[in-house]
This record gives C-alpha cells, sequence and structure tokens, in this order.
C-alpha cells in the first residue's frame, strides 16, 4: 500500500516463527531482510493489518502472541487488542518516517504460499538463530534483535 501520511505512516511487522525458525523476507525495494508486514490501511487496527499482511505475503493464518495480560471480558462495542511486543519509529527517506508496532506469532506450518500476484519480492527464508548472525544474509540489527526476541518468547 502506498503511504498514509505524508510524513509519518504508521505500520505493522509480524515475526512469525516455526519449528524454531523464524520466517524472513526480502523486501522488493531495499534488497533487505525483513519481518512480514506493511501499512495500517484507514479503518483497519494493528491487529487486523498485521493478520493481513501475514495473509497476503505469505498466505500463512498465525496465531498472534499475547503478553498474557489481555482483558477477555464480553463488553459491547469493546475489542481488546493484543499489544505489540515492540513499537519503533524509523526513517524510510529524507522526508519519510513509520511508526511501527511489532508483533510475534506462531505458524503451525511452513508453507508459504502468497494471496497476490504482483512484483513484489518472492524471496522467503525460514532462519535458524545461528543464521540470523550469519554476515552472508546481511541482516540489520533491529531485525536480528526482534527476530530472536520472538524466538525466545516462542516455545515450539
Amino acid at each position: 500500500m502506498p503511504h498514509t501520511h505524508d510524513h509519518l505512516c504508521y505500520t505493522v511487522e509480524t515475526f512469525i516463527v516455526h519449528d524454531k525458525r523464524v520466517l524472513l523476507r526480502m523486501h522488493d525495494k531495499h534488497h533487505i531482510w525483513l519481518s512480514i508486514g506493511g501499512h495500517i490501511e484507514p479503518g483497519e487496527d494493528p491487529l487486523e493489518a498485521a493478520l493481513r499482511e501475514v495473509k497476503e505475503e505469505v498466505g500463512l493464518a498465525v496465531m498472534l502472541q499475547t503478553s498474557g495480560h489481555d482483558y477477555e471480558g464480553t463488553d459491547e462495542d469493546f475489542k481488546s487488542l493484543v499489544p505489540p511486543r515492540y513499537l519503533n519509529r524509523h526513517r524510510v527517506d529524507a522526508t519519510h518516517e513509520h511508526a511501527t508496532f511489532v508483533y510475534f506469532a506462531t505458524s503451525s506450518t511452513d508453507r508459504v504460499m502468497p494471496t497476490y500476484v504482483d512484483d513484489r519480492s518472492d524471496e522467503w527464508r525460514w532462519f535458524t538463530r545461528e543464521e540470523l548472525d550469519d554476515p552472508k544474509y546481511k541482516i540489520r540489527g533491529n531485525v536480528v534483535f526482534y527476530a530472536k526476541a520472538a524466538l525466545d518468547a516462542v516455545d515450539t
């Protein structure tokens, strides 16, 4: 999705864990390994955006990891949102930034099947903890940090 605001957009990213590996995608424009994610569309909350982006980009039905302190009441007109594991703000280019909600999730399968057909990258990889540190992949420090945190947080 294109930018929703001129200077700052809200985005989500999800680190998906399966069988002690975390899924990363080669970004089509920036040519770097990133988690699964994208822009929060108008009218979406961050959870809806995270689940939609995962379904679109990798075709997985995932379970977002909760903090364990979520309100599970039945109040009418109320929806408890899973809080993100991390929040960050980062520069995309000289005039644009993203504020990102970072989620962890699990998948019951490692079979990636994107639901879109366009010019996005179709390069995906399930990384082990050791591979995250391998210099040949040139994974950015923040991505390695979040990926390892997801592996630590999710008991697979």
